[in-house]
């Protein structure tokens, strides 16, 4: 339940016909601010409840990007599902979408069909290329639009040591995706408050790797003789550390930390421009310097100096940290197993709500209650479309 003293988009009707994850987390951060999130989703469920992590048959995968919306149950093959879909068109502000270019359209569900029903609807589409040019028509998942925007060349260019891009299995498209989306979804919706009309929000997962390479694309145009700083673990006896001396003060305050005072006028670190075509041997020197202390040593000299360093963590490690525990990071989220931890969104309002809702709705939860109230049919026309989907 929305609360429309503490919550920002409280009263805000949002269709979300997405599955995976970029869309899902798009509408799920419209949800953490009280929009009223329905999420259209096949009778079986999105493909995401399959997902592991498991317990006792819920994913805590799919929980994280679907906590705190409503779960309507429809079949979109069936054409009285898509008039009673288009009904909550009628009462809707935002329609979220993620299918390929051209699925909507197929079921008279795209901008143009919608827009004429309620031209203040923001329709938002997220995709991999994009709804227009070439490439639009083909698949994309995340780890495609890392390796086809040269994100993972770049990774392998400044590790140094590899002739091949590393394996991963963290979508960075997809997270940047559904903030891209929700960022574009509330702009579009200002602008409909001055002139009352929506418009359609067209996010590329391609475009959204490419706002990631703010210096390569640059350089790309601009060819760099001089060699980029980059950032790696510097080893102590117990483990690894991250150390970024990035400014002349950063630098200063290392030499005073790791007891090299004479660095600070060698000429091959005295300036930024010297720094960065000798970065290897600085680092290599704190490395000497780090292998002969622990993690702790080394960082209680750090910290002291105000160099920025942080021992590398693991997601366990972040679940456990005082600082996130004290800011808010993190929130206990109710599924049908139980509850789980989840991730708050990266930010706070001081008037607002911003935070992870709860419950996780079970597949088609609230298709009854949506059915209902917002277009006032009875229980036997809701058991008729629940069975046509189960058919």
């Amino acid at each position: 339940m929305t609360d429309p003293a503490r919550d920002a988009l409280a009263g805000l009707v949002v269709l979300d016909f997405t599955s995976m994850i970029a869309g899902p987390y798009a509408g799920r951060l419209l949800a953490d601010v009280g929009a009223e999130v329905i999420k259209i989703e096949p009778p079986e469920g999105e493909d995401m409840r399959a997902r592991a992590p498991l317990r006792e048959g819920a994913s805590t995968y799919f929980g994280q990007l679907n906590a705190g919306k409503k779960s309507v149950a429809l079949d979109l093959k069936d054409p009285a599902a898509i008039a009673r879909v288009l009904e909550l068109v009628d009462q809707a502000d935002v329609v979220l979408e993620n299918f390929r270019p051209g699925v909507m359209a197929r079921l008279g569900l795209d901008y143009a069909a919608l827009a004429a029903r309620n031209p203040r609807l923001v329709y938002c589409s997220i995709s991999g290329y994009g709804q227009s040019g070439p490439k639009a028509d083909r698949p994309a998942y995340a780890p495609i639009v890392h390796a086809a925007s040269g994100f993972d060349h770049m990774l392998m260019q400044y590790a140094g040591d590899r002739d091949q891009p590393a394996a991963g299995a963290i979508f960075i498209a997809d997270i940047l995706g559904g903030i891209y989306a929700m960022s574009a979804i509330q702009t579009a919706l200002l602008q409909r408050s001055r002139t009352g009309r929506g418009q359609q929000v067209d996010v590329a997962l391609m475009d959204c790797m490419l706002n990631l390479l703010v210096y390569e694309l640059q350089a790309a145009q601009i060819p760099q003789t001089a060699p980029r700083f980059t950032y790696g673990p510097i080893r102590a006896a117990d483990g690894d550390l991250m150390v970024t001396p990035i400014t002349q003060r950063n630098f200063l305050a290392l030499c005073d930390a790791i007891g090299r005072p004479e660095l600070k006028t060698d000429a091959r670190f005295a300036t930024v421009a010297a720094r960065s075509r000798h970065w290897r041997e600085l680092m290599a020197l704190t490395g000497a310097w780090a292998g002969a202390r622990s993690v702790a040593q080394c960082m209680a000299a750090l910290d002291a100096a105000g160099v920025p360093a942080t021992p590398y963590g693991t997601p366990a490690d972040a679940l456990d940290d005082p600082h996130l525990a004290a800011r808010g990071s993190f929130a206990a989220v109710r599924d049908a197993a139980g509850s789980f931890i989840g991730v708050n969104p990266p930010y706070r309002l001081s008037g607002s709500r911003a935070d992870l809702r709860s419950p996780v709705p079970r597949v088609g939860e609230h298709t009854a209650e949506v059915l209902r109230e917002r277009l006032g049919l009875d229980a036997a026309e809701v058991a008729r479309l629940a069975g046509a989907a189960r058919a």
